[in-house]
């Protein structure tokens, strides 16, 4: 069936139908560093995909999903943009009920604050921000220990769920809630330290930048799955460009079984842009932090999140 295709036009008929929604010029030449497979449905759609500014990994990842998908329906559809797990080799979803998941989390964990130490974690928590991820940074043993335990203290009462950033081994002995891990430190894991970690019964948040990275983070059945940078941020060196919010919303229909975070460069302006994907968190960092009023302004963050997401 897709022997009768021409990698050529199927490339073009990718970008004609996708190129103004994920900002590419329909006009450039498209081409790709290198190929897999024959396939042409295979070969016209990394084309395509490098054409629209996504990075050799995830070029490669929409290629062979395209390919899935393609022969799944028995035709190639250039409108349809790929969205099904068992599409990109996905396990079964709801991933909630696979038997090794990640103790599950809120749908919608609503705005999530990302802080740099316990008193703000605490603050913040009691300001009712819903869910509060400490991010501290430090080389000190014993300064990451109190901290940690520091901020499961702050939060205890306030209902604001707390994940810690990195240190999963910390963040079990002192009780957390769950914790973060940015990808290279989930493929850092050995096999036995992931299994201590499932049975520590933590839940898990992971960090992606795209789409090679999101089906590598299903692969350990995680409680939410963050999506960005959306918008350029000079927070931290990203690897990847800005992702914008035509991408995030084609990794929310994706991931649709699980909790979904956006972050990177997320402002009041640009929320409404962002949470219209259908992610049903956004994840802040300056933007409380170097607030005037920070409880004000989480205040009315809150409010913006819950009216849009339903809570």
């Amino acid at each position: 069936m897709s022997s009768a295709l021409d990698s050529g036009a199927v490339a073009q008929a990718i970008v004609a139908a996708h190129g103004l929604r994920f900002g590419a010029i329909t006009s450039a030449p498209v081409s790709a560093p290198s190929f897999s497979s024959d396939d042409p449905v295979y070969r016209g759609a990394k084309r395509a995909c490098s054409a629209l500014g996504f990075i050799e990994i995830d070029a490669e990842c929409l290629a062979l999903a395209w390919t899935a998908q393609t022969q799944r329906l028995s035709s190639f559809d250039a409108a349809l943009w790929p969205d099904a797990p068992e599409d990109f080799g996905m396990r079964p979803f709801p991933p909630t009920a696979r038997d090794d998941a990640f103790p599950p989390c809120p749908e919608r964990l609503g705005l999530y604050a990302v802080l740099p130490d316990a008193q703000w974690v605490g603050r913040m928590a009691r300001a009712g921000v819903p869910t509060v991820q400490l991010r501290f940074k430090s080389d000190d043993s014993a300064a990451i220990e109190r901290e940690v335990q520091a901020a499961v203290e702050e939060v205890r009462g306030t209902g604001a769920l707390l994940f810690i950033n990195d240190h999963w081994r910390v963040a079990i002995a002192a009780g957390a809630y769950g914790i973060h891990l940015g990808q290279e430190d989930l493929d850092a894991l050995s096999p036995d330290e992931l299994t201590q970690l499932r049975a520590s019964g933590l839940r898990l948040g992971v960090s992606t930048h795209g789409y090679a990275e999101m089906v590598r983070a299903d692969k350990v059945s995680p409680s939410y799955i963050a999506m960005g940078a959306v918008y350029p941020t000079t927070l931290k060196k990203m690897a990847t460009a800005p992702q914008g919010v035509a991408r995030l919303g084609a990794y929310a229909r994706l991931l649709r079984g699980y909790p979904q975070v956006g972050i990177g460069g997320i402002d009041a302006v640009r929320l409404p842009q962002v949470l219209a994907t259908g992610v049903g968190s956004v994840a802040v960092v300056r933007a409380l932090v170097a607030a005037d009023d920070p409880e004000a302004t989480a205040a009315q963050w809150i409010a913006a999140v819950d009216a849009a997401t339903g809570k």
